[in-house]
């Protein structure tokens, strides 16, 4: 049997979980059964061979080396060798603590070995059963509830007094402990010799610590009590000094075992303990050694707890050796698929398969609340096994701490959850997981005892809720459920679990069950194949609530960071030192107008005190007025909550500031930048992006206080939301109070009645925002934050800069009979150069064209009202366009080109480019406009101001685009066709003055001629301008008479008559145009006066001009009356000469008629206006029709 030894490899040491699967499929009896096992940790020593005995050796005799430690036995000392049916009461928690990835998610059960094997036996063992199973997620953690040990503890210390009451009544009324036999102890003995016999100790041994003194024969007086009392800890205080890694150090919650396995049975995962010892043994790898006293046949019992041994250590052989009376006989080997059919212990594997799935769905489907300690027990010698929830049964009788599982248990969900929460690849979907966890580890703890862990469970709550993301809830990573608090819902749970195979209710047991959660009547249904199903699964995902938009995400946040406060600031000491403040009294948000908060001189003063704290974070200065020391968990935790219930303030400011509730949106960000303010003060040095939180939210500050300058009105509700409180907000802030004044940012938040205060505040914020990434170095980090803090401050500048340039324009209106510009004017003009000026170099170092375009556009419109405040008033007669106005017109026109040179190109924004080229027609064109009719004489020559006003006028040309549609295309044609009627009239006007230089005479009439055709191309094309193009109409007929006093022959006289008379009945479509108009007109008076409302005529004419039509058509009639005469009187004159030509009578027959009839017409005095309309229509009718006729004649 020598060829049985050797030395096996090593174990792998925890971590080492990258090893490669072991596994084994055993097909024993025709029954196949799957098992598998992965070592997930070993503190085993490399495995020793083992020392094969010689026949005749007393195992009664200690060997040498008995109770000594080696390096072979490793660290574990005696615990491997024999002391491994004693299961510690907390042994799952300590593994739990150890693979907390395992835990919740993909494990079934985690439990010591021998438990396990304990459960696989019921149907085969008539011991009792008594075990506490925890559910956290899908996993049941499983261990030996020791009643004797318990018992003997309370009749001690008065503890579970409750349960002893329970077990009597209902279990074993004449319960006594039961003493272990001598026999029990003289096993224990002999294995413990043999197994130091069989690792052959080379005498380089240590004695053992005191502790294992147990393993001596006998038992020692009360030890065994010592011992098996001692890992019970006492009702659960926790201690003070937990920090972190609470429970596990304190509880003496360690994971014992020499290996975790993850055993794969089947479809059931199990993260399992043992402590068996293992062998190597040159061609056996592994085996596992086991004592059998030879007068004893192996029974079935053994036989499992020898096949699981191996399966669950994944140990292919069994050595066994045989005593008689402790004297060695004889070895045996035997595989591990063979133990099944060994004589006297045969079993079924599949039967043990059936068994572990019973049980395992029995107690899933059963075990359904997450901290419920359920205890699951079957009496010594019965038949039913009954699961109990001691929770509930402590609850009804004494306080929930007097149960010792629930320290362990609300730590182990803390920490699973926190393990969750660590993974940054977790999805969405596993929130839910989380705070079901989180939720059943509060209801379990105790704030006066377990601050640190529910204010930790509260903010990593606050933290499931993501407030930067998208309003709309994506429904497939938030399953909807009614109840969001537990996995499973409350209907589930007190269901009678049943199905078609069994029943879970206890209808037919006596009245004494009733306490039992389920039964199992006979152990023996465990036997049968799914006669258990898992009929209540945990969903794989937990409900997650749904909020209905971001404010009720943030409520919920808030909700959690305050109950994370009021947990750290109940566990600060120096409660005492503290100013009284009552909660439940608001915390004014101090109201201030203008008139009190100094205005913006007072403004900077506080913007230079907060710099200046700004700076001292730098310098690492911070201060707790509660007395928190730095570094301890009440700091790091209140500085996380608090910077937590800034942001949810933060998204709130930011959702009301969408909805336009500015006074809302100002209260949240005023307690979002309390919050800050608050975290500055305890903080030594601010994270990067903390003060990038912050400059988003001064950023926000900003454009709430212009959103309530632009919404003015709205003043008074804006007033009644800003000072609005919740019970809830005013809890945090008395939470704040209780660390600063929460008064930095004051400047900042307070709601002013004043415009160019709110104007000064936006702009402060933005200020301060882009100096705090100034003097932190972020800009670069922050390159979007920074361009966005830029424009803001370029935009906020504009505004304030047009308010401003407003001011100036209306005290320029009210300034009436005073000569100069007053000193206010001028601060005004000022302040607002300076602002534009500000902006456009902010918008130019992000490269804004636009924005750079329409600031310098701006100015040009600032400089133009400088211009018109410089315009003399002593009266129109006298007044001529000073040099001051020139000036400032030709600084405006600077600044419109440079804006067209910032944009370059119409492409970059078509409406901006439009905008700019208009403003810049329009600055030409009023500075020629008032060249021309004040003209400057007294300082220029009337040619020099002709050029010039030319060279304008041809300029607002170039700029007026009357080619491209648009909305404004009917403007600049109206404005191109004045500019033409204006320089034609100044032509026209010339020529009348000129005397002398035939050339100059010549140009100017053909300019004339042409400007005015021009005039009248586009006035045809407006349909809304009938009067301007008569009046052009009517200058060009005048100009054709002032040509024709000049000349002297007949035949020229009459060309320039006709041209002149063919230009009045051109006129035909203005008059249409007034006609119509007039005609609307009288419909809409008489259709008003029979409807009975009272709508005045002037309200419907006002697109008519009626005393300007009047005024022309008289200066229209007395031309034609004019013109007709003298084409009467020549060309009767050139009839007597010439004789008869018959085109020129029919002619001269027309107009005689036409000329009669404008005499009468003209002398009747009771004409309406839309009667002489329709004479003049009349008569030019006729006139067209003979010009038709005659035209060729005259030529």
């Amino acid at each position: 049997m020598e060829d049985l030894c050797g030395v096996g490899a090593a174990a792998p040491l925890r971590g080492d979980a990258e090893e490669p699967k072991q596994g084994s499929v055993l097909f024993l009896g025709g029954n196949e059964v799957k098992s598998s096992a992965v070592v997930k940790y070993s503190s085993a020593p490399p495995q020793a061979a083992f020392a094969r005995l010689q026949e005749k050796t007393d195992l009664k005799l200690p060997p040498a080396n008995w109770l000594r430690e080696s390096a072979k036995l490793g660290p574990a000392g005696t615990t491997i060798l024999g002391n491994n049916k004693k299961s510690k009461p907390f042994s799952s928690f300590g593994m739990a603590y150890d693979f907390i990835d395992s835990v919740g998610n993909d494990v079934d059960v985690v439990s010591d070995s021998e438990n396990i094997k304990k459960l696989l036996k019921i149907p085969y063992s008539k011991s009792h059963v008594s075990m506490a199973v925890h559910r956290i997620g899908r996993t049941l953690l499983l261990d030996e509830l020791d009643i004797q040990e318990l018992f003997m503890r309370s009749s001690q210390t008065g503890d579970w007094t409750w349960l002893k009451e329970f077990y009597q009544r209902l279990i074993d009324q004449k319960w006594q402990r039961k003493k272990k036999s001598k026999e029990h102890w003289y096993q224990k003995a002999i294995l413990s010799k043999f197994l130091y016999y069989s690792i052959n100790g080379d005498g380089a041994a240590q004695p053992v610590p005191s502790t294992s003194k147990q393993h001596q024969e006998g038992p020692v007086s009360g030890e065994s009590d010592e011992a098996g009392r001692a890992s019970w800890p006492a009702p659960f205080e926790m201690p003070s000094s937990l920090s972190e890694d609470p429970g596990a150090s304190n509880q003496g919650l360690k994971n014992d075992f020499v290996r975790n396995i993850l055993w794969t049975f089947e479809d059931i995962h199990m993260l399992v303990g043992s402590n068996m010892p293992i062998f190597g043994g040159g061609r056996y790898p592994a085996v596992s050694l086991r004592l059998r006293d030879n007068n004893k046949p192996i029974n079935v019992l053994t036989g499992i707890d020898y096949w699981l041994d191996n399966l669950i250590c994944n140990v292919p052989e069994l050595v066994m050796c045989f005593h008689v009376n402790g004297i060695v006989q004889k070895y045996e080997m035997i595989k591990t698929e063979d133990i099944p059919n060994l004589e006297n212990s045969n079993f079924s594997t599949k039967v043990i398969k059936d068994i572990a799935q019973n049980i395992l769905s029995f107690l899933k489907s059963n075990c359904t609340k997450e901290g419920h300690t359920y205890w699951l027990f079957k009496a010594s010698g019965s038949d039913i096994v009954k699961l109990y929830d001691l929770t509930t049964l402590c609850e009804e009788t004494e306080d929930k701490y007097q149960n010792p599982f629930t320290m362990p248990v609300a730590i182990l969900l803390y920490k699973v959850a926190c393990n969750m929460m660590l993974k940054k690849n977790q999805n969405k979907k596993h929130y839910g997981t989380i705070r079901t966890l989180l939720l059943n580890c509060l209801k379990l703890l105790d704030n006066g005892r377990h601050p640190q862990i529910i204010a930790s469970a509260n903010y990593m709550l606050s933290e499931l809720f993501q407030l930067d993301e998208p309003k709309k809830e994506d429904s497939t990573d938030f399953p909807i459920n009614g109840n969001s608090d537990e996995s499973y819902s409350e209907e589930e749970e007190e269901m009678p679990d049943s199905d078609e195979n069994g029943s879970y209710s206890n209808s037919s047991d006596p009245p004494d069950d009733n306490k039992a959660v389920a039964i199992i009547k006979s152990v023996g249904e465990l036997s049968v194949p799914e006669k258990y199903k898992s009929v209540h699964r945990i969903r794989p995902s937990c409900a997650f609530p749904v909020c209905h938009g971001t404010e009720e995400r943030c409520r919920l946040v808030l909700n959690y960071v305050l109950e994370g406060l009021k947990s750290v600031d109940s566990s600060v000491k120096k409660e005492g030192d503290l100013p009284a403040a009552d909660p439940s009294t608001p915390i004014p948000l101090k109201y201030e107008d203008e008139s009190t908060s100094g205005g913006p001189e007072c403004l900077e003063k506080q913007i230079a005190l907060f710099l200046d704290k700004m700076g001292s974070f730098q310098k690492g200065k911070h201060s707790s007025q509660s007395g928190m020391i730095p570094g301890s968990w009440q700091y790091k935790m209140k500085l996380q909550l608090i910077l937590k219930s800034s942001k949810a303030y933060y998204v709130l400011s930011d959702a009301a500031m969408i909805l336009q509730k500015y006074g809302r949106a100002l209260r949240y960000i005023k307690l979002a930048l309390q919050c800050h303010d608050t975290y500055c003060c305890l903080c030594a040095s601010m994270l990067p992006e903390v003060l990038v939180f912050l400059c988003q939210c001064l950023t926000l500050c900003g454009d709430i206080q212009l959103m309530l300058a632009q919404n003015a009105n709205n003043r008074a509700a804006y007033l009644e939301e800003y000072n609005y409180q919740t019970k809830e907000d005013q809890e945090i802030l008395h939470s704040l109070h209780r660390e600063s004044r929460c008064q930095v940012f004051a400047w900042a938040t307070d709601l002013s009645t004043d415009l160019e205060c709110q104007l000064s505040v936006s702009c402060k914020c933005y200020e301060a925002a882009y100096e705090i990434l100034l003097f932190s170095n972020l800009k670069n980090q922050n390159p979007e934050q920074h361009i966005q803090v830029l424009k803001r401050m370029g935009n906020i500048r504009n505004e304030i800069g047009v308010f401003y340039m407003n001011q100036a324009a209306a005290v320029q209106t009210e300034r009436v009979g005073n000569k100069n510009v007053s000193t206010t004017e001028q601060q005004l003009w000022k302040k607002s150069f300076s602002c534009f000026e500000e902006g456009i170099q902010n918008f130019e170092s992000i490269d804004d064209a636009t924005n750079a375009a329409l600031l310098l556009c701006n100015t040009g419109r600032l400089m133009r009202i400088c211009a018109q405040a410089h315009c003399a008033t002593e009266g129109d007669f006298k007044r001529e366009f000073s040099p001051e106005e020139a000036l400032y017109y030709n600084k405006a026109i600077d600044y419109y080109l440079k804006a067209l040179r910032s944009l370059g190109k119409r492409d970059v924004h078509p409406a901006v480019w439009d905008s700019v080229n208009w403003e810049l027609s329009t600055t030409y064109f009023t500075m020629a406009t008032l060249q021309q009719d004040y003209a400057p004489l007294s300082r220029k020559a009337q040619e020099q101001i002709e050029k010039e006003v030319s060279e304008a006028m041809m300029k607002s040309l170039k700029y007026c685009d009357v080619d491209t549609v648009s909305a404004r295309q009917p403007l600049c044609q109206y404005r191109a066709a004045t500019i033409h009627h204006r320089l034609a009239s100044m032509y026209h006007s010339c020529l009348r003055n000129q005397v002398g230089d035939e050339h100059l005479r010549k140009q100017h009439r053909v300019l004339a001629d042409l400007h005015y055709s021009k005039a009248v191309r586009l006035f045809q094309l407006l349909k809304d301008a009938p009067c301007e193009f008569l009046r052009v109409q009517l200058e060009r007929v005048a100009f054709a008479e002032f040509q024709m006093a000049s000349q002297n022959s007949s035949a020229g006289k009459l060309k320039t008559l006709f041209g002149a008379l063919d230009i009045m009945v051109k006129t035909k479509s203005a008059f249409q145009l007034i006609r119509k108009e007039l005609v609307a007109e009288s419909e809409r008076i008489s259709k008003d006066k029979s409807s009975a409302e009272n709508t005045s005529p002037n309200d419907s004419s006002a697109g008519l001009n009626k005393e300007e039509v009047l005024k022309l058509l008289s200066i229209f009639e007395s031309r034609m009356s004019f013109l007709l005469l003298q084409s009467i009187k020549l060309l009767t004159s050139t009839k007597k000469k010439i004789g008869g030509i018959n085109e020129e009578e029919v002619v001269l027959k027309t107009n005689k008629q036409v000329y009669s009839l404008l005499l009468r017409a003209t002398a009747n005095k009771s004409m309406t206006l839309l009667e002489r309309i329709e004479v003049i229509l009349n008569l030019l009718e006729q006139l067209t029709q003979s010009n038709e006729a005659g035209n060729g004649g005259t030529q």
